[in-house]
């Protein structure tokens, strides 16, 4: 942009401040330009994603623009319905008045976003905060540069200024931003480490946060599991991206005697998807930069790898990787992997693997593969997620209906759909009493009325 964050912020507020993004009808023409957008720089948007990660164009619109795409016809479909007003009673002491709430925009809406899927957390955090009636204050990854250069040409040329404001930078711009006070909301996508960061500077301003973080997302294999469709729905949902997904399966946790046989059916789900060398494959993303590479790099280090493994630091290629138990007191065990590297860990008793599972902090998802409703049940009630996957992974962040979003140490608060909405929108209380018609009992002198209050209120 060349020019300071204030500006921006400023902007940005002034728009809101001008009452012009509340309309039912701006709301809805500011989401049907984005989605023009998203659909006319097609290719642009590809080329950024191909540049920074290596996405093949399928994963471009499958898990990015696509997405995106569904969050504004859905909002733009039901938004009369969500900012419809809620009338509600009001007591016999507050006669004559009526009450309701309205849902009102909260005003700027900070939106600091990952590298990872750096088009789907940049807009779709952002059409929830379009359709509250917000403006936006869009901090992109400088991981992912092409896509964040793209965002700072686009969005503005495209939107009434104000609206969508991009700011790129490094670490410090987000911390400013995110410290400054300047935002009636942030909602962050990144590590658990820096988010916690995020919450204090904002804690220190009383600014409310929305944190969308991570986890060791398990997935939990019983002895009814189908394993061929368990293979290739957890090495779909674990390798999409380069394993670079919050909610992919971290580990998964398989019955002893049938772990041998999950294997097999991992490797053949694996060459169907990627062939014999899937650095050949057109289909399979790479590593976001160095350092994420050389992380992946050193956790790899002392795991049992049953499959894959090879790397080229160079063009950030980093296998699809399936290995062994990680051995007692492993990084492993503990870090979020992030990328693709699948530890395969049998267990000889449900309780034993749903403890294991329950003994990990919280994550965003929770992964059961099983044909006994009760197991899922039992599996979900003891341990704590921001979702749960039955027979399936990942595809719950394609639904608007549904809330996404983390509990304990993968975060708070939800979006998509109406929960954004809702998340991105103050209740506010109206009340409104008649001119005409005055009761005598609130007003002094009080001598005489307290026996009829109490009447009135008990």
């Amino acid at each position: 942009m060349g020019e300071s964050p204030e500006r921006a912020v400023a902007r940005a507020r002034r728009l809101a401040s001008s009452g012009a993004p509340a309309s039912r009808a701006f709301r809805r023409r500011a989401l049907g330009s984005l989605q023009r957008l998203l659909v006319s720089r097609r290719s642009a948007w590809e080329a950024a994603l191909a540049e920074d990660l290596g996405v093949p164009p399928f994963e471009a619109w499958a898990a990015q623009t696509g997405v995106v795409l569904q969050e504004i016809r859905h909002a733009r479909r039901r938004l009369r319905g969500w900012m419809r007003p809620e009338r509600v009673g009001s007591p016999l002491a507050l006669l004559p008045s009526r009450s309701r709430i309205e849902p009102a925009p909260l005003g700027v809406v900070l939106v600091i976003a990952p590298w990872n899927y750096p088009l789907q957390l940049s807009l779709a955090p952002a059409v929830a905060a379009l359709a509250a009636g917000n403006t936006v204050v869009l901090k992109p990854s400088e991981h992912a540069p092409a896509t964040a250069a793209l965002l700072a040409e686009l969005l503005p040329a495209a939107l009434p200024e104000g609206l969508v404001e991009v700011v790129p930078g490094g670490p410090d711009v987000g911390a400013a931003l995110g410290g400054s006070g300047a935002f009636d909301h942030i909602l962050f996508t990144g590590s658990r480490g820096v988010g916690a960061r995020v919450a204090e500077a904002a804690g220190r301003t009383l600014t409310p946060v929305t944190l969308e973080l991570g986890g060791k997302c398990p997935v939990l294999l019983d002895k009814t599991a189908s394993l061929r469709v368990a293979a290739r729905r957890i090495a779909w949902g674990k390798f999409l991206n380069a394993g670079q997904t919050c909610v992919a399966p971290d580990f998964a946790l398989v019955p002893s005697n049938r772990a041998e046989r999950f294997h097999r059916e991992l490797g053949r789900a694996l060459d169907r998807f990627y062939g014999p060398d899937p650095e050949q494959s057109p289909d399979y993303a790479r590593i976001a930069h160095r350092a994420h590479f050389d992380r992946l790099a050193r956790l790899l280090e002392g795991l049992p790898i049953r499959r894959g493994g090879t790397r080229d630091r160079e063009t950030l290629y980093f296998a699809p990787t399936v290995t062994g138990p990680w051995p007692d007191g492993h990084a492993a065990g503990r870090e979020e992997i992030f990328g693709p590297i699948l530890p395969v860990l049998p267990y000889d008793t449900l309780d034993q693997a749903i403890t294991l599972a329950a003994e990990l902090p919280p994550p965003l998802a929770l992964h059961i593969f099983t044909r006994r409703r009760r197991v899922a049940r039992r599996v979900a009630a003891a341990v704590r997620s921001g979702a749960v996957l039955v027979n399936d992974a990942v595809l719950h962040c394609a639904n608007p209906a549904l809330p996404f979003g983390g509990v304990g140490a993968s975060g708070y608060g939800a979006y998509h759909g109406v929960h954004g909405f809702d998340r991105l929108s103050q209740p506010r209380a109206w009340l409104t009493s008649l001119p005409w018609f005055d009761i005598p009992l609130r007003y002094p002198p009080y001598r005489g009325k307290l026996p009829i209050l109490r009447r009135i209120l008990r």
